[in-house]
C-alpha cells in the first residue's frame, strides 16, 4: 500500500470522527453475513449427504422424496448466499454514503469560501 493511500485513509477516518455520527458498529451486518455463510455451508453439505443417501434407494418414490429434500437444502444454500451478499453490500453502501456526505460537505465549504472572497 502506498503512503498516499494510507494518508487518505487516515484523513477519511479523521473526517468521519469529526462528523459526530452514530458509529455504533453495525453488528447486524456481521451477524447476517455469518448466518448466510452458515446456511450456505449447511445447505450444501446436507444436499450432498442427501444425494449420497438417495443412491442406496431403489424405489422411485423414495428417490423422489430425496430429490425434494435435496432441492430444499439447495434453496437454503441460495437463501444463505442472498443473506451474505446483502450484508456485504450494505457495508459497502454505508461506507459509500459516508464518503458522499464528506465530499458534499467539502464542496459546500468550497462554495461558501468562494462566496466570501
Amino acid at each position: 500500500m502506498t503512503t498516499h493511500a494510507a494518508e487518505r485513509r487516515d484523513q477519511f477516518k479523521k473526517d468521519v470522527g469529526g462528523l459526530d455520527l452514530d458509529t455504533g458498529k453495525s453488528g447486524s451486518d456481521a451477524k447476517v453475513r455469518i448466518t448466510g455463510l452458515a446456511l450456505m455451508i449447511v445447505g450444501t453439505a446436507a444436499a450432498f449427504i442427501t444425494y449420497i443417501s438417495s443412491l442406496t434407494q431403489a424405489d422411485l418414490r423414495n428417490i423422489a422424496s430425496y430429490q425434494i429434500l435435496a432441492t430444499a437444502f439447495l434453496a437454503l444454500t441460495v437463501i444463505g448466499a442472498a443473506l451474505y451478499l446483502a450484508g456485504a453490500v450494505s457495508k459497502v453502501l454505508r461506507l459509500w454514503l459516508v464518503r458522499q456526505l464528506l465530499e458534499g460537505q467539502a464542496h459546500t465549504d468550497q462554495i461558501a469560501e468562494a462566496l466570501k472572497g
